[in-house]
Order: structure tokens, then C-alpha cells, then sequence
């Protein structure tokens, strides 16, 4: 198991002075996941809050091997990079090892980009798949995902006195992934850096694809206070809206259970896109939410318990 003290002496690969908002924790996530990598790392970045925010030309933040693509092709550009690389090494070209690391946003991810990690996950090609998921294509105004969670007030579903706001819940992307049959998947936050980092070292270590979806608060459309990231992040673990589990080679293993688990109105209330929720006639909408938290909450339990495999 790693340290913090590990992890921080690590060279930053993402510099400061990037133009990401303030309080938004994808640099955390980003930094602590390559972090993990004994070895040197090869970035494909779909088009995404990271992408526009770390790289405005002239000037780009990164300084390690990184390449821009559009929202749909992330994935298949980092299948294409291994297989070019397991060529290489073929005739001799290269020696060393890499990691090759896939980031996109919930938008690049649950939705426009799936047909392409679908079939690198199928192909079996050996990279790892981070989405930083802030639930929403909030880079272009906070339109709803195919990872925004039920309930929240979107620009394209708004709430208001004819509707709730979205009405669907958010895609299981892990299991979705880990249905794949893939070596490794897991669900992870900024906040617990420990958890993030580890999971991010099994996922260079597995033998095949690997996938880490990672929460990632947004200030600007989840509209709470910018220090309220990490607390936010922590919260989403403590109600059970965003479990800490693993899928390793198809078996389910829970790495953190809340020992008192808060109700969902504590992850909710200070989120303006959750305001309208506590009006008394959406009350029955929480109430809903945090059903359908207990029970997908009891169903991974009887997952771990049973190590059926997804």
C-alpha cells in the first residue's frame, strides 16, 4: 500500500498555471493517477474541461507526452498508440516500458465516446481509461450526461414547476466496463488519495484494459462554494451516491463502508443544481434518490458477498 508521503514526492506532471476553475479537483485526480505509474506515461485527452483548460494556446500545462483528441476517439487513439508501441518494440525501436493513460469527461465517456472504449475494452488492448466524472457536459454549459444523476437541474432538462429536472439515473459506467470482461475497474473520488492512487497502480498492473471512474465535483454548475470540493467529494462517499468498490477480473470488492450512513439530503442540500429538490412538493423526489441509493447500496453488498462474477 502506498503513502501520502509517496505519493507527494512524485513529480508533478500537470504544472500550475493551468486555467482550470477554482476548487476543481481534476488536477488532483489527474496528478495523483500518473503519480502511480513506475513508468513513463503517454497521455491521449479527449476534447473536455482538461483538455480546453490545459492547453489555451500558445501555452500548455503538461509536461509529459500528450495528445488532443476530439470527444469520441480518446480510446481508440490509445488503442492505436499501444499497438504502435507493441510494433516498435517488435523491430527493436524501443526498449522501455510505458503506461498509456485515456482521460475524458462523463460527455467523452458515458456518451460520444462509448462505441470507441467499448471496442478497446473488447480488442483487449493494455491502457487505462480515467473518467474525471463531474456528471454533466459542464465544459459547455451543464448540459445533462448520460452520468447526471436523477434529479438535478440541467440546462437541457431544467427543473421547474412542469418538470423535476432529470428524471433518469445516471449509467453504472463501471460495471458497464467491467461487463467487458476486462482485468480491472473501479469507482473512485479526489478526495481519498490513498484509495485513488492505489487503484490507479492495480490498473497499470493488470494484465489487459483497465477503467477508473473518478467523481469530480464541479463548482461552476453543481454551484456550491469553491473550498466545498473535498467536502462534496467525501459526502458523495458517506451517503452511498458514489461507493468505493473494485471489479478485479469480474469480482466486486467494497473498499470503504460508511460505518453511519448519512442521508442523501447531506450530499444535496448547498448544490444550487439540487435547490428546487427541497421545495415541499419535490419532497417525494428525494425520497426516491435515496431508495434507489439503498438499494443499488444493498445490491453491490450481495455482489462482494456472493464474488458472482459481473
Amino acid at each position: 500500500m502506498a503513502t501520502l508521503q509517496e505519493i507527494v514526492s512524485k513529480q508533478v506532471p500537470l504544472a500550475p498555471g493551468h486555467r482550470m476553475c477554482s476548487g476543481c479537483s481534476i488536477p488532483v485526480i489527474v496528478n495523483t493517477i500518473i503519480a502511480a505509474s513506475d513508468k513513463p506515461v503517454i497521455i491521449a485527452n479527449a476534447t473536455g474541461c482538461l483538455e480546453v483548460a490545459s492547453t489555451i494556446y500558445p501555452f500548455t500545462a503538461w509536461k509529459v507526452p500528450w495528445v488532443h483528441l476530439t470527444f469520441e476517439n480518446a480510446a481508440a487513439v490509445a488503442a492505436g498508440i499501444e499497438t504502435a508501441y507493441k510494433a516498435f518494440k517488435k523491430r527493436g525501436k524501443m526498449k522501455d516500458d510505458v503506461n498509456i493513460i485515456a482521460f475524458g469527461g462523463d460527455g467523452g465517456t458515458y456518451d460520444i465516446g462509448f462505441q470507441a472504449l467499448s471496442g478497446a475494452l473488447e480488442r483487449g488492448h493494455k491502457f487505462l481509461y480515467v473518467v474525471y466524472d463531474n456528471e454533466g457536459y459542464m465544459n459547455t454549459g451543464n448540459q445533462r450526461s448520460g452520468a447526471t444523476p436523477f434529479g438535478a437541474d440541467t440546462t437541457t432538462v431544467p427543473a421547474g414547476t412542469m418538470s423535476i429536472g432529470k428524471t433518469q439515473w445516471r449509467k453504472n459506467i463501471v460495471e458497464i466496463c467491467a461487463a467487458h470482461r476486462i482485468p480491472y475497474a473501479a469507482q473512485a473520488t479526489a478526495h481519498n488519495t490513498l484509495d485513488l492512487f492505489n487503484k490507479a497502480k492495480k490498473a497499470f498492473a493488470a494484465d489487459g484494459p483497465s477503467f477508473i471512474a473518478a467523481l469530480q465535483p464541479c463548482t461552476t454548475n453543481w454551484k456550491y462554494d469553491t473550498a466545498l470540493t473535498m467536502a462534496y467529494s467525501k459526502l458523495a462517499v458517506e451517503t452511498n451516491f458514489w461507493p468505493l468498490y473494485e471489479v478485479e477480473n469480474g469480482k466486486v470488492h467494497i473498499n470503504y463502508k460508511p460505518k453511519e450512513r448519512k442521508p442523501i439530503e447531506e450530499f444535496l442540500k448547498g448544490q444550487g443544481r439540487f435547490r428546487h429538490l427541497f421545495k415541499p412538493e419535490n419532497r417525494h423526489v428525494i425520497e426516491e434518490m435515496q431508495k434507489m441509493i439503498d438499494e443499488e447500496w444493498e445490491r453491490l453488498l450481495k455482489l462482494e458477498e456472493s464474488q458472482v462474477q459481473i
